[in-house]
């Protein structure tokens, strides 16, 4: 990696004054602010529209030269639905949603235009860093289950226009380290870690509001498997709520701890509904729970419930 410094324009954005510096585009800055590859004074700042005084001795890391095009990839990604307007996936965990700065191959981007159109495809440059085709919305890259991605340009207006709204229904299966009561409803505004700047915390920089349902499916002395019903879309809500009431989900490295018996987070997108773009009525996707995570339920004690039951 290269290391580069520089002395603060006063009265400059953090990123518009790394671009300049640095001769990047404003785009890549902020993506190096956020994935905490810059630090000012010595201290990181995840904040790209943080203001400088002219006083600070500004520090980036430049991660290695990556490949600038996102390419069309032959590989393996389980499609449960398609038709001339969204595709559904089951996306398997370990694998990115779309491509960043520093990320421009093996993600469900790179799988799905080896095998189909996406929307806003052909007005946007596969070497731009913000070159995100199809995508809607997003899952972590350690959590499983089901995304559906755009295939023209007024599916994605509608499906985009769909989540911010509020007008999709997601479900997901999650097994925690803890206890939660059924019915739990965590209604807790979630923002920036002001600190550790990859997290999210309950508060929080420019906290939003959140809520997350949650009914059990499961118990066991020291865990839980449960159903989560989050009411907004926050980043990483789920990991978050569930963190701040003492209940981390099971091998969740950031807001919890690894395990023997999973080598990823315990959190499945397991059933999604969205308001179809060609006629506006409902359609629900599900994704079954993945073989490592019943494993994990089972090496712990449990018993998984069977299919139809536990509203599974």
């Amino acid at each position: 990696m290269e290391f580069r410094t520089f002395e603060a324009p006063g009265g400059e954005r953090l990123d518009v004054a790394i671009a300049q510096a640095l001769e990047l585009s404003r785009t890549y800055a902020k993506e190096l602010v956020s994935e905490g590859y810059v630090t000012v004074d010595g201290r990181p700042v995840g904040k790209a529209s943080a203001k400088l005084t002219g006083t600070e001795i500004v520090s980036v890391v430049l991660p290695p030269p990556r490949p600038m095009l996102v390419e069309p990839e032959d590989a393996d990604l389980h499609v449960i639905y398609q038709d001339d307007d969204l595709v559904a996936i089951d996306k398997p965990p370990g694998m990115v949603a779309h491509p960043t700065a520093t990320l421009r191959s093996g993600t469900v981007v790179n799988a799905l235009l080896g095998r189909m159109p996406l929307s806003k495809e052909w007005n946007q440059d596969p070497s731009d860093e913000a070159y995100r085709p199809g995508i809607v919305h997003r899952l972590d890259k350690d959590t499983s289950g089901v995304m559906v991605i755009a295939k023209n340009d007024e599916a994605h207006r509608h499906l985009s226009h769909s989540f911010k709204k509020r007008f999709t229904q997601k479900e997901y299966v999650a097994i925690v380290v803890g206890e939660v009561a059924d019915g739990l409803l965590v209604d807790a505004p979630i923002g920036r870690h002001p600190v550790k700047r990859q997290m999210m915390t309950v508060g929080g920089e420019n906290q939003k509001a959140a809520t997350t349902n949650f009914r059990v499916l499961g118990k066991l002395p020291g865990h839980t498997l449960i159903k989560a019903i989050p009411r907004s879309g926050r980043t990483h809500q789920i990991r978050v709520h569930l963190a701040h009431v003492g209940a981390p989900i099971l091998a969740d490295e950031v807001y919890g701890q690894p395990s023997p018996v999973l080598e990823r987070q315990a959190l499945h997108a397991y059933r999604l509904t969205v308001p179809h773009p060609r006629d506006d009525q409902a359609v629900t996707f599900i994704a079954q729970v993945p073989t490592d995570m019943v494993e994990a339920w089972l090496r712990l004690g449990g018993a998984w419930p069977p299919p139809g039951g536990a509203d599974l």
